[in-house]
């Protein structure tokens, strides 16, 4: 009776442990960032016109978290990424325009990888960096330990490689490739996790598609829409939709998808010059109305949540680094502001509500900001002051502004005081738009921003100097 005891004792034992040790395994983190989708590009939103068709996008949200109220930080590529990959407002760091982020965020900054260091997680970046052009910005000097795919520039060629000015990387060397490069990033990205099956892992798998040029293999563009851009479109599409179909089966195949936390959004809204649609929302890439900033965004966790939901909590692309370190179970960093908070108690139906406000500013030389408080949504480009009510306009089609005057002078209020906690605009824009002056704003020169690399690079010397001093 004894041995009997032992035995059951024992074999639970191991069993507590089984347990103990599958509940604190580390899930796999995966974002998927698209570029330019159209909030209507996707055949899961049921006001997509019928030459939509997304069936692999269309599965991950059927069974996952659909998060109807996801933004992004800005309005065009390289501010949205500098904000995702640091979970700040990128105007903290002086990041209001495409250009300057894509000159590089400055590298005091913590990206994601490097926070993820602490809980043993092996990192790539795969396809658009747009993080910096030069080494010291590059994926792989930013945390990451591997990365394929191009540093500079927005856009990239889909067929043509050939240019070594702006040339494919693997790692840190530019490398000779041929292929459709979205078939060559979902590769990479299967490769990728077929090698680091047995590893917590983070990939960060950024498409260009579907942003311009309109490049797509010509057996796959049908004359369905009467519009050459929008049909190559869908054929760019089609093969994103692919690819994500490709990532669910290979994290599958390994038995790693229920504890994978996958993330699928676009870096902002649909481009009107590569005929976009983003119905029901106004507006496309580059504007602050609802479509250039409101975005397709789903999130998989089937060991976590729940699936087949919608989420309407107000949350966007800033948020992913602090919901990146709740699921690895890292605490948050104290060091600077994080502005971005995990999502997962929302996605749980633990809270309704992430942020009071969120921002978009891009800075002096357009005028363009905006502001949503609740369901009050401010948009001004210049002298010009819009107010909307999304809760019950979503199209932004009726301006409020002249009904509700305290409303945009409390809203204004509010973003005036966040502007002044931002830093100064790296391009040496002004922060605010200036209707007197008639000067355009000074852009910096290659040498003025080599200058202020080099400067910027003294200053952290000098602070560490100071306090290694201090500690001794």
């Amino acid at each position: 009776m004894k041995l009997q005891q032992l035995h059951y004792a024992l074999t639970f034992s191991l069993i507590g442990m089984y347990s103990l040790i599958f509940a604190e395994e580390k899930p796999n983190i995966v974002i998927i960032l698209t570029d330019d989708q159209g909030y209507a590009d996707v055949s899961y939103n049921p006001l997509s016109p019928p030459e939509v068709s997304t069936p692999n996008i269309d599965a991950l949200a059927n069974s996952s978290v659909v998060c109807t109220q996801g933004y992004t930080s800005g309005h065009v590529c390289s501010t949205t990424r500098a904000g995702l990959m640091t979970g700040r407002y990128q105007q903290r760091f002086g990041i209001y325009t495409a250009g300057e982020g894509g000159s590089g965020v400055p590298l005091d900054e913590v990206f994601i990888p490097q926070r993820l260091v602490p809980a043993g997680y092996v990192s790539g970046a795969l396809g658009k960096w747009h993080l910096g052009l030069t080494e010291e910005y590059h994926a792989m000097n930013r945390g990451f330990d591997e990365f394929y795919g191009f540093m500079g520039r927005g856009a990239h060629p889909y067929f043509d490689h050939s240019d070594m000015n702006h040339p494919i990387y693997r790692g840190l060397n530019p490398i000779q490739e041929e292929g459709y490069l979205t078939t060559r990033i979902t590769e990479e990205a299967v490769d990728f996790i077929d090698r680091h099956k047995s590893d917590p892992f983070f990939l960060y798998v950024a498409y260009n598609a579907v942003h311009a040029p309109p490049e797509a293999p010509e057996d796959d563009i049908k004359k369905v829409t009467g519009d050459e851009t929008r049909d190559t479109l869908m054929a760019m599409i089609k093969h994103l939709d692919m690819g994500v179909g490709e990532i669910v089966n290979a994290l599958k195949k390994h038995d790693l998808y229920d504890n994978t936390l996958l993330i699928f959004l676009t870096d902002n809204g649909g481009s009107a010059a590569m005929s976009a649609d983003n119905t029901p929302l106004r507006g496309f890439k580059q504007m602050d109305y609802e479509g250039g900033i409101h975005v397709p965004f789903i999130v998989s966790w089937p060991a976590q949540l729940e699936g087949g939901k919608k989420c309407d909590v107000p949350m966007w692309s800033i948020d992913l680094f602090a919901t990146t370190l709740d699921a690895a179970g890292l605490p948050m960093p104290t060091d600077k502001p994080l502005d971005g908070k995990s999502i997962l108690p929302a996605l749980k139906g633990e809270t309704t509500k992430l942020h009071d406000e969120l921002y978009w500013s891009s800075a002096g030389a357009n005028g363009k900001w905006a502001i949503r408080s609740g369901n009050w949504k401010l948009v001004a480009q210049k002298n010009r002051i819009e107010l909307f009510d999304l809760g019950k306009d979503l199209s932004e089609s009726i301006d409020l502004a002249a009904k509700h005057p305290n409303v945009v002078s409390t809203l204004t209020d509010k973003y005036n005081a966040w502007l002044d906690e931002m830093a100064d605009p790296v391009s040496k824009q002004g922060k605010r738009w200036n209707p007197d002056s008639s000067a355009p704003a000074k852009k910096m020169s290659k040498e003025e921003k080599k200058a202020a690399r080099e400067k910027q690079k003294a200053a952290r010397l000098k602070a560490r100097e100071d306090k290694q001093k201090n500690q001794n």
